[in-house]
């Protein structure tokens, strides 16, 4: 009987308009929407049926102008048992990548309420009904690979479920089954790890679907938490763990229980890893009545160790105007726990930081007839001890208040005073901490939903201070230092954007004795004052020693440089005297070994020294320098350290009775260091030079204009690298050790001119003229960097002389006429 009938259908094919007619016609009326089918075509295997192109089913125009479903391609299988009593009945309907539109109105109603609420109506059988049943039976409707979009009265929201697999199907006679699976997603944005959505219901048949009894289980696994806040918000939070999400809905739409289990493994935030294993849960119960779009009796619980954090209360108009009222309540609260949620959350907190107390307190949040929320509440934390081995550091509070407080800000709009409630904070403290000294520090802060501020007066032991700011997750510098701080910080910041905590006030510093790489003696600061801003660091009135150089002036340090090397320290500093054999010492392991500057060289056995690190700026004035026996006064130079290479421009000084003015290089990223400069001399008492030489060879006053290079890391490879030229002019001297014919004074200079090259470790004289009593000579030769002579003196008409020797005992021998001669000719 069956395969005549299939074979009839396939014989005699009823008409195509007259079939797409029929079927539209059934469909639009079993949805009361408007149904439109480009086209239909027989199909006999593997079952018999319909395909159905561009199946689309209208939305009510109150709703929205676009279709509530479209697919198309859709496969309608034909009920057999259906065919035998001589009717088309759809066993199974299936759409193919169909997009289904969810469209709220103003008053809260979905655009598939109707839909429901009429096939509740409609007197179907099951969808597995009996073959002897003559009742049409509920199709079994399912689609694949589809999609959900979501609309609020007349705007499409970028949220929908991708992928989505879904079903719907009459279990019995006043029960309905759907169950679901998708991915949900954001359009405007590449979202991958959003997790899959599962969800399995039933409802049953009813007047109205407030009053449809239902039973839905809800599950949200395998989304990462970064991607859900992007989900939600738009914006990646910074949250990493995979969070999983359970809900069940049972009851009536108008008073329905609802019961969530959410959690979060392995939470961090983004940029910090290790810690060990973090989980976060909570699990929160209540009354839901879509009559006002309430709930009810809501109690939301979360252990946390061995105590409790709990939300108890109500919100009325959960769509709307909300209204609430909620108590927040912590209960014994292990600061153990807190402190391991802090390690995930905030950057720098040590891996060994332990806590004991425990956290008590309640909040209560109010808001009537849509006005302003009202905050109160207020805790404290109780035995608190915090302490990290690494940092050397225990902190012993004892009791810590706090209190939930809104205050009233005051405006102005179109000349009326406006008032409403500031954004709720809560005020922790005032407590006290121990910072070393007998006198503890005073804290206390703020805490709200846009950051969070603390105030620290009092003082403090430099070092204890330090380790304190490590042990609670602030950066600070990692100095050895010790002595007096009087301090009156601020530590502020935000959550958003996981930006580091700023530090601002004033810092007094006394007493500080503090180590820098790189140098082997401390710097001792008598006194100091430090202002803290948010763009810099300033550092003014400094009273500092090293070695036996005493130094003053100010720092200016910029902070939130992204490159250091675009944000250089500026100082302003003077010293009272800097003696090179002190300041070797004081700069190098092995001062016998190694010269004073080395300090800016590196080695691969050593850490980079500070002062290698620094880029800086500024001027420099000295009262006294020292360099062995040779000593210049009131020395001024602008300084500039940048990767290794210090630059010393308008070099100013008074040296050996006269002035001096130049520029001078030293470039340390190298290897072997460079060192390269140039300048002036005016006025040089050569008597003094010679005392500084420990030996009287000259006297006179000289002006010269030099240039001058070399590189070493020592003595003997700069005095074998050096080169220089110099133009040389010396007025009004004498050589006493000089003396051309036995009987004769000393040789008088009325004026001495000549260029000097150094290069090989000896001085080349050229084009030197020597004016003295008894002529004028022509005078070349060479000296050596080690006090040897050998030159030579030269007239026209007259004897010259050769120079040679140590220049202690040089040796004058005469220079016959004809050997004269020739030493004139070009």
């Amino acid at each position: 009987m069956i395969l005549a009938l299939l074979l009839a259908l396939f014989l005699i094919r009823p008409g195509a308009g007259r079939l797409r007619s029929r079927i539209v016609t059934a469909i639009g009326m079993a949805l009361g929407r408007q149904v439109d089918v480009s086209s239909v075509h027989i199909r006999l295997l593997p079952h018999p049926g319909f395909d159905l192109e561009n199946f689309v089913v209208h939305d009510d125009p109150a709703f929205s102008a676009e279709p509530v479903i479209r697919s198309q391609q859709v496969t309608a299988e034909l009920r057999i048992s259906s065919l035998l009593r001589g009717h088309l009945e759809i066993a199974r309907l299936s759409l193919s990548e169909p997009s289904l539109n969810l469209v709220r109105d103003r008053e809260g109603r979905w655009n598939l309420e109707n839909l429901l609420e009429r096939a509740a109506q409609i007197p179907v059988a099951p969808t597995k009904k009996a073959n002897t049943e003559a009742r049409p039976g509920f199709p079994y409707i399912e689609a694949d690979r589809g999609r959900i979009n979501l609309k609020l009265e007349q705007e499409k929201k970028p949220y929908a479920l991708m992928d989505a697999d879904f079903a719907l199907w009459q279990e019995s006679e006043n029960v309905w089954g759907m169950r679901l699976k998708a991915q949900p997603v954001r359009m405007d944005f590449n979202l991958s790890d959003t997790g899959t959505v599962n969800v399995d219901g039933s409802w049953q048949r009813a007047v109205t679907l407030r009053q449809t009894p239902l039973k839905f289980v809800m599950e949200w696994t395998g989304a990462q938490l970064g991607q859900v806040s992007k989900l939600v918000s738009g914006k990646d939070k910074g949250w990493r763990g995979t969070l999983k999400l359970s809900a069940t809905l049972s009851g009536t739409p108008a008073d329905l229980e609802v019961e969530t289990d959410t959690s979060v493994q392995d939470f961090r935030r983004y940029d910090i890893l290790g810690g060990g294993a973090l989980r976060l849960a909570a699990q929160c119960s209540s009354h839901y009545s879509s009559v006002d779009h309430s709930l009810s009796n809501l109690a939301c619980h979360t252990p946390v160790g061995d105590g409790t954090l709990s939300v108890n209360g109500a919100v009325a108009g959960v769509f709307g105007a909300r209204t609430y009222d909620l108590a927040l309540v912590a209960n014994e609260l292990p600061l153990q726990s807190l402190i391991a949620l802090a390690r995930h959350a905030k950057k720098d907190i040590p891996d060994d930081l332990v806590a004991s107390g425990k956290l008590n307190g309640s909040v209560k949040v109010q808001r009537k007839d849509a006005g302003y929320a009202e905050w109160n509440g207020s805790g404290e934390s109780l035995g608190v001890r915090i302490g990290s081995k690494v940092n050397k550091t225990e902190m012993v509070l004892d009791r810590i208040p706090f209190q939930v407080s809104q205050n009233i800000e005051q405006s102005r709009k179109n000349g009326r005073r406006l008032f409403a409630p500031a954004e709720p904070q809560v005020e922790i403290g005032p407590f006290n901490l121990a910072l070393g000294r007998p006198s503890p520090a005073v804290v206390r802060g703020s805490i709200s939903r846009s950051g969070y501020s603390l105030l620290v007066t009092g003082d403090a032991q430099v070092q204890r201070l330090l380790q304190t700011a490590r042990t609670a997750g602030f950066r600070a510098p990692q100095l050895t230092a010790d002595g007096v701080a009087r301090v009156d910080l601020q530590i502020a910041g935000g959550w958003s954007g996981f930006i580091a905590p700023q530090v601002t006030g004033k810092v007094q510093l006394q007493s500080v004795r503090a180590e820098v790489r790189g140098l082997n003696a401390p710097v001792e600061i008598a006194s100091a004052n430090l202002l803290l801003t948010p763009e810099n660091v300033q550092v003014q009135n400094i009273n500092a020693s090293l070695s036996s150089s005493a130094w003053r002036g100010s720092l200016l340090l910029p902070r939130n440089c992204a490159l250091p090397d675009r944000c250089p320290v500026s100082f302003d500093l003077h010293a009272s005297q800097i003696d090179i054999h002190e300041l070797n010492q004081s700069l190098n392991p092995h001062p016998r070994k190694q010269p004073w500057y080395r300090f800016l060289s590196t080695s691969p056995q050593t850490a980079t020294p500070y002062l290698l690190t620094l880029h800086a700026t500024g001027k420099l004035n000295v009262d006294r320098l020292a360099i062995q026996n040779l000593v210049a006064t009131w020395v001024s130079a602008h300084v500039e350290l940048e990767s290794g290479i210090v630059r010393l421009s308008d070099l100013r000084g008074d040296l050996l009775g006269g002035k001096h003015l130049g520029d001078w290089q030293a470039d340390f990223s190298v290897k072997p260091p460079e060192y390269s400069g140039s300048g002036t001399l005016q006025g040089i008492d050569l008597q003094q030079l010679a005392q500084a030489m420990r030996d009287g060879w000259v006297t006179g006053t000289a002006t010269a204009t030099y240039r001058a290079s070399a590189s070493g890391v020592d003595a003997a490879q700069l005095i074998s690298s050096a080169k220089a030229s110099l133009k040389v002019e010396v007025r009004d001297g004498l050589f006493p050790h000089i003396v051309l014919a036995e009987g004769n004074e000393p040789l008088h200079i009325h004026r001495l001119v000549g260029n000097l090259v150094l290069r090989d470790g000896r001085f080349e004289i050229q084009q030197g003229k020597l004016e003295t009593p008894g002529g004028i000579y022509q005078l070349s030769g060479t000296a050596s960097l080690t006090r040897t002579l050998d030159l030579k003196l030269v007239r026209a008409g007259a004897p010259g002389f050769n120079i040679i020797g140590p220049l202690t005992e040089p040796r004058v021998a005469p220079v016959k006429a004809q050997e004269t001669q020739a030493a004139l000719k070009p």
